[in-house]
């Protein structure tokens, strides 16, 4: 049976990895007295985290062996541990030594628990947040506006609206006061909410609290406003601008010329981007994309030019909001036109690459070749980005020698090709199955002096467990951590899988030990796999007790990890399980797709040899009528009506 402490994210971690911190063994294998390890220890970690290419785990797991010794460390160097693990945004190793920090009755001072907050903000729990301005009430620290702030762009990145007002309530009532940042937090995560009516109410609260709305404030309103459809009232809002004698800036012009042409009116937000290009601002990439895009879908793109001299920007916005609305020719045409003007503009690569990816788009890989050809043939090509994209956009589409050909080419033109080229051609060759290539491919891109990202050892990991290699897999997972780019989430969850799809539960555990000690929370992913193989491979109380962890660890498990316990209980016949656990599916609102209903339908079948099924049988609104009696007839009716592939019929 798997023990729930795994994925426990406060569990104190015991083990260190001989690989890694052989040194840190050394350093407590010494006969000197305690006092003198201590001292040598903390000296260590402070020498460890000063330096500017810092082993923080080392850090760490000297912090943890000084404890494991039966010592206590000062709590001076446990603060300045959490503190520089939250400076270098090593989130989950600040928490897990925070963690043992509070078993040995170590105080965080007021630093350590404001690091903690940005902690928990940063690893998407602002909940855990809102805990830690508690505990330094009381502690008898005063709360921090900064503090604050913090804890409300953290629930309002999270769009928890209610938590975020709440919070903005209990605070404002115990005498906080509130500054800018504070207002214009929460009339923005009101706003994302779609809930402007109540934006504009605490913008009145603003005003009454003496605190003057800025341009964040009306910007963000204006936004609000106009995703709701209430562009009149967001104009509005400019003309007050006006009146308070403020600025009006890029975004509050963005927010408009975007309402405006969403609703269809491409002129009057035309109108607007003239104003705001009279008044010396510079659109940005969006507000420009926003208005081209408009123009282009009513194919009006010549009226984004009227009235001024494009620059390569405006060619490059115009040239891709043809090229996304399908009119690559009308693209092509445009291009054409701005070499023959007469303020000559030198087009970049990244002109070159938006056509590219026009082309490849509409799968018109040889109108895309013979272009580049020509810009090749004019010198006008000076990067891989023109290249990186027609190589990933080849072995997408299959045409592996094309994209060799293009590599080819690039080399003998006296490129080099940079991370993202061998990154396309990695993930290419991997989606073809071509791993062996895909392998060759990033031995060559390391012997060239660069480092692999996550995603492109991630999706070789994915591939190679996919076709069965998996000791190859586990050696490019440890080729990571000694290529100094660690494994995430990601790398544990697709290796674990693979480990427990061929049936080795025990390595598969021990990878789920490493992961936690490394300081990696599991996620919803993996739960859900472990849950997945524990059931398929028969071990249920190891897949229930993963399932209860999962639960207490604040995750909502969804159909695929129902499916899997349900069959993994069919499979060996365990009607109770069975029943319990469609009766909670029923009590927690489950939503059925056509897998789950099949695996629901199935089980019932089984059931029903000596088991009443009304008894038993949940009322999922989905399939059972609102009568207190229903017929498996009239089960299998709704079924087939909600499920027409199911093809099922009544016995």
């Amino acid at each position: 049976m798997i023990a729930k402490p795994p994925f426990n994210l406060h569990q104190r971690s015991h083990l260190l990895s001989r690989h890694h911190h052989r040194a840190v063994i050394n350093l407590f294998s010494s006969t000197s007295p305690p006092t003198d390890y201590l001292h040598e220890a903390e000296t260590k970690i402070r020498s460890i985290c000063e330096k500017p290419t810092s082993q923080f785990i080392d850090a760490v797991s000297i912090f943890n062996q000084i404890i494991d010794s039966n010592l206590i460390p000062s709590g001076s160097t446990s603060n300045f541990l959490v503190g520089a693990l939250t400076k270098e945004k090593r989130y989950n190793l600040a928490l897990n030594v925070y963690n043992r920090m509070t078993h040995i009755d170590v105080l965080p001072s007021f630093l350590t628990l404001s690091a903690l907050i940005q902690c928990f903000v940063h690893i998407h729990k602002p909940e855990l947040a809102i805990g830690v301005l508690g505990l330094m009430v009381k502690r008898g620290f005063s709360i921090h506006i900064y503090n604050v702030n913090l804890v409300l762009k953290g629930l309002c990145r999270n769009v928890e609206v209610d938590k975020a007002m709440e919070l903005f309530r209990v605070l404002g009532r115990d005498c906080v006061s509130f500054n800018i940042v504070s207002f214009n937090t929460v009339i923005n995560i009101l706003c994302k909410a779609k809930r402007s009516e109540e934006a504009m109410g605490l913008r009145a609260e603003m005003e009454a609290a003496d605190c003057s709305p800025d341009t964040v404030t009306y910007s963000t309103l204006m936004d609000g406003l106009c995703k709701e459809g209430r562009v009149n009232e967001a104009m509005d809002l400019l003309e007050e601008i006006r009146l308070n004698r403020l600025e009006a800036d890029v975004f509050v012009y963005g927010a408009l010329i975007s309402g405006l042409c969403h609703r269809g009116d491409v002129i009057r937000g035309k109108e607007i981007f003239d104003e705001m290009l009279g008044k010396g601002i510079s659109p940005n990439v969006v507000t420009y994309n926003c208005l081209v895009h408009g123009l282009c879908k009513m194919g009006q793109w010549k009226i984004a030019t009227e009235g001024k001299n494009p620059d390569v920007v405006s060619y490059n916005s115009l040239l891709r909001g043809l090229c996304e609305n399908g009119k690559v020719d009308e693209a092509m045409m445009l291009f054409d036109k701005m070499l023959k003007e007469k303020n000559y503009i030198e087009p970049d690569d990244k002109l070159f690459s938006v056509l590219i990816q026009g082309f490849c788009k509409d799968g018109r890989f040889d109108e895309a070749l013979e272009f580049l050809s020509k810009m090749v043939d004019k010198g006008s090509v000076r990067d891989m980005m023109p290249y990186n994209i027609l190589i990933g956009a080849c072995l997408e589409a299959g045409h592996v020698e094309k994209a060799m050909g293009l590599w080819k080419q690039a080399l003998q033109l006296g490129l080099v090709p940079n991370s993202f080229t061998y990154g396309v051609t990695i993930n290419g060759f991997c989606k073809l199955h071509m791993v062996n290539i895909a392998k060759g491919i990033l031995s060559k891109m390391r012997a060239s002096g660069l480092t692999p990202t996550l995603f492109d050892c991630n999706t070789l990991i994915a591939t190679l467990c996919k076709d069965g290699s998996l000791e190859q897999a586990r050696s490019l997972f440890y080729e990571m951590r000694n290529a100094n780019c660690e494994p995430d989430v990601i790398s544990f969850n697709t290796l674990i899988d693979g480990i427990l799809k061929a049936g080795d539960v025990q390595s598969a555990k021990k990878l789920l030990m490493d992961m936690v000690q490394s300081g990696l929370a599991p996620g919803v992913l993996t739960f859900s796999i472990l849950i997945n193989r524990f059931s398929k491979l028969g071990l249920l109380e190891d897949a229930k007790s993963v399932f209860e962890a999962m639960i207490a660890s604040g995750f909502t498990p969804d159909v695929f990890v129902y499916d899997s316990l349900l069959k993994g209980f069919y499979s060996k016949g365990e009607k109770e399980e069975i029943i319990n656990l469609l009766h909670k599916m029923a009590a927690e609102g489950v939503h059925l797709d056509l897998e789950i209903t099949s695996t629901i339908l199935m089980c019932i079948c089984y059931l029903s040899e000596d088991i009443n099924i009304m008894e038993i049988l949940p009322s999922f609104s989905q399939q059972t009528s609102k009568g207190s009696s229903i017929t498996c007839n009239e089960l299998l009716t709704k079924l087939l009506k909600s499920h027409p592939a199911l093809q099922l019929s009544a016995s």
